[in-house]
């Protein structure tokens, strides 16, 4: 069992992925890592299928290899979800992280681990109405 920097607040409701040593930048992988953080699991996955079929037209440059990497741990994760029972339309990215590797080869300057989780959004609960209040009191004498 490999051991996560962090742990789902409800296990129940979460899955995990996890992928060691991939051959992709780790300074690209971050950013756009950090780019789908908190997102909804269905926009995450359109915007880095965006990113992967995005043609440069001689200005900015798109990562699309780790567009590539971390839309296949979305997948991954995905299908962790369906095997548990979960809400595939509900899920959000809860945490997202990517940590260097080891340098392999002198060729591949710097491998990474990336770790994801993804939860059910919570519901938030709604406050029922008051139907009655007591009247305040004042601090002040009143006579």
């Amino acid at each position: 069992m490999v051991k996560y920097s962090r742990e789902p607040d409800n296990h129940t409701k979460s899955c995990k992925a996890r992928g060691s040593d991939l051959r992709v930048h780790f300074k690209n992988t971050r950013e756009t890592a950090f780019a789908i953080r908190k997102l909804p699991l269905t926009k995450a996955k359109r915007y880095l299928e965006d990113a992967k079929n995005r043609h440069s037209n001689g200005q900015g440059r798109w990562p699309v290899k780790s567009a590539k990497f971390i839309l296949d741990l979305l997948r991954n994760a995905e299908s962790n979800a369906e095997v548990k029972g979960l809400d595939v339309d509900s899920l959000i990215i809860s945490h997202i992280q990517v940590n260097q590797a080891q340098k392999q080869r002198p060729y591949m300057s710097s491998p990474c681990h990336i770790e994801l989780i993804l939860s059910e959004k919570e519901e938030p609960v709604k406050k029922e109405p008051e139907t009655q209040l007591a009247p305040r009191k004042s601090k002040g004498a009143s006579t």
